[in-house]
């Protein structure tokens, strides 16, 4: 709303609200190093996220990897490995077999293999629901089999720092391929107008 008279201007709504507080988005780490895995030992890392929002309307952080943790091919890899010496460690089904790229679940079987991810507030209340139980984890989205990227931390609240830790979870068994694994995990931080 605007009313314009002598002298004076009334200005209202959210379209003529002006922040101090410019939208930023960072990420700890742009790489995570598993090192060497044992297998049936899992191993986790951590990265943290951090959001500053102005906006009353708020933000949304959303995840997906280019595909499974793949082995990188050398000169060595053997062709039993399948076709063109690919191997993967799968995504998490996490310990009832249940989760997936939508659903988290319990994970803390040593018995269970894959990779996956969970979200836990370090500041604020920005993380996804999902992960108010502690050892829940997903699967990441995976662009290679269209799964639609999922949202891993979002708010309506203006604020500077809020920040989440997002912890990388992998166990393999005894029968997993040896070498270098890898994929791409992008995240994409979108303010709400």
């Amino acid at each position: 709303t605007k009313a314009t008279e002598t002298n004076y201007q009334v200005r209202a709504g959210f379209q003529y609200m002006s922040s101090i507080i410019p939208f930023s988005f960072s990420i700890s780490t742009d790489k995570i190093n598993f090192g060497i895995i044992v297998p049936g030992e899992p191993v986790t890392r951590v990265n943290f996220l951090t959001v500053s929002i102005g906006s009353a309307s708020g933000y949304k952080v959303t995840l997906d990897q280019d595909h499974p943790l793949r082995l990188v091919p050398t000169t060595n890899t053997p062709a039993s490995q399948g076709k063109l010496g690919r191997a993967d460690i799968p995504d998490t089904t996490c310990d009832s077999g249940t989760c997936s790229h939508t659903t988290a679940a319990l994970w803390t079987s040593a018995l269970t293999y894959g990779f996956g991810y969970r979200c836990d507030n370090a500041t604020g209340a920005d993380c996804s629901n999902d992960f108010t139980t502690a050892n829940f984890y997903k699967q990441l989205p995976s662009r290679e089999s269209g799964e639609p990227a999922e949202v891993v931390m979002s708010g309506t609240k203006v604020g500077t720092n809020r920040q989440v830790k997002i912890t990388y979870k992998v166990n393999i068994p005894a029968n997993q391929a040896t070498g270098i694994y890898q994929n791409i995990i992008k995240y994409i931080a979108t303010p709400s107008i």
